[in-house]
């Protein structure tokens, strides 16, 4: 963990937050999206692999919330941070969080093989699902969530360079259907607090 929080670049993270927001804009007008109706704004079909080495489809998580986030293991601040938030977002939820899966796929398969992502998501949560994937199959399941992400290059070496990449967790309904995206910066009660008139059963 610690060569990897090594790695961040202040000037790296401001890039990230700026393309971050032109997105956000170009996306949802500078709103925060909440309604069913725009779920074709995000979301569709992809095939990846989980941790353990099974396939991981779109259809896998049907009936439960999804809190789709991608990112990479060498993240230096963003992706631990949402992640953290996550975790502590479910523990507040209680019981409630039963009914949310959160995914974790990453935009540095080169780096982040089934292995890495296992390992990696295992420092936050085991309720937090690390997913990779083929480039080809990362770059399909991005376009369909409309992500930004390129990389960043530090130096020479093969491994010198960081991600740039947009910093939403998406809300997926049971159905798979877009919801509304929630900033990478919110609070981890503030999630808690967006989700929890949606799992509750008088909902």
């Amino acid at each position: 963990m610690n060569r990897r929080f090594a790695l961040g670049l202040a000037a790296g993270l401001v890039i990230i937050a700026a393309v971050g927001a032109v997105e956000f804009r170009a996306l949802f007008g500078g709103k925060e999206a909440s309604s069913p109706a725009t779920s074709s704004a995000a979301g569709g079909p992809f095939s990846l692999i989980d941790g353990s080495g099974a396939t991981v489809t779109d259809q896998t998580y049907r009936g439960k919330w999804e809190l789709v986030f991608f990112g990479y293991t060498y993240c230096p601040d963003l992706c631990p941070t949402t992640l953290n938030t996550i975790s502590d977002a479910l523990t507040a939820l209680g019981p409630l969080a039963a009914k949310v899966q959160p995914l974790f796929i990453t935009i540095d398969p080169k780096r982040d093989t089934q292995a890495v992502m296992r390992d990696y998501v295992k420092n936050f949560d085991p309720r937090i699902v690390g997913l990779t994937g083929s480039p080809e199959a990362i770059a399909a399941v991005a376009k369909e969530y409309k992500i930004y992400y390129a990389v960043h290059r530090t130096g020479d070496g093969p491994d010198d360079y960081l991600m740039d990449h947009s910093g939403f967790v998406y809300l997926m309904d049971p159905a798979g259907r877009f919801v509304r995206v929630l900033s990478g910066e919110t609070a981890a009660r503030a999630m808690a607090d967006k989700l929890r008139p949606l799992l509750s059963p008088s909902s």
